[in-house]
């Protein structure tokens, strides 16, 4: 059976513009993981990453760790099919569109954007997280320019799909994608409902390891959320 690492990108700017940036944590988780796996003699046959620069950042610093230690590691394909759901538009449209219609959620969604950034921030952001991610997924609010769950689900499955179909036998491949795409390939390979796949999106650390072993017809779960490269508990992050 072939091998497939998920690795959700290090630690971005949370709630802050422009979020598709590595934050400082975030270079460090990326550099220990690239240091852990050269000391390890880690390599893949493949590496893939999505077309999000958090995603595209993190593999540029394993690989450099890599190289630098001596350690083969192959040239990075970009596949946007591996991109998170659409977080800046879901957040940016969907919550005033669901204000309007629930007075509860209103006064929410107006703290939320008194608190802004920062730790108190994305403590309350969960109670956002909760109350509109479900909607979208069951379709019950949409917007124009948003990725509907059914596309971001059908583009998701299609990539592993064509992974396991295609991928040969007793290989290594490597991508480096995000919490909400890794969260649903642990259900898919579970045969789970699709709201576990949320639930298990607000588990995943940043720069965790995610390992999956599958042949044609197979995808089965081999380990979840791995942090073998970080000691530190100030690195262990979520958002």
């Amino acid at each position: 059976m072939s091998t497939l690492v998920l690795v959700r990108h290090g630690q971005a700017r949370a709630l802050e513009p422009p979020y598709d940036r590595l934050s400082p944590a975030g270079v460090l988780q990326a550099r220990k993981l690239g240091e852990y796996w050269a000391a390890r003699g880690v390599t893949f046959d493949q590496v893939w990453t999505g077309a999000l620069e958090r995603q595209k950042h993190t593999e540029v610093i394993v690989a450099e760790r890599c190289r630098e230690a001596g350690r083969r590691w192959p040239e990075a394909r970009e596949d946007a099919a591996f991109n998170e759901y659409d977080a800046e538009n879901i957040f940016r449209k969907l919550p005033p569109m669901l204000s309007q219609r629930d007075p509860a959620f209103q006064k929410l969604w107006e703290a939320q954007l008194a608190k802004g950034a920062g730790p108190e921030g994305l403590r309350h952001f969960q109670k956002i997280f909760d109350a509109v991610m479900p909607r979208w997924q069951d379709g019950s609010l949409a917007a124009t320019g948003v990725e509907p769950w059914s596309a971001f689900r059908a583009r998701v499955a299609g990539a592993i799909g064509g992974m396991v179909e295609n991928g040969g036998r007793g290989r290594r491949i490597a991508v480096f994608t995000s919490g909400g795409m890794i969260g649903l390939a642990v259900a898919l390979a579970l045969r789970a409902p699709d709201p576990s796949a949320l639930d298990v999106n607000l588990r995943v650390r940043n720069c965790s390891l995610t390992e999956f072993r599958f042949r044609p017809g197979r995808l089965s779960l081999d380990a979840f959320n791995l942090l073998p490269h970080i000691e530190e508990p100030e690195l262990i992050t979520f958002w």
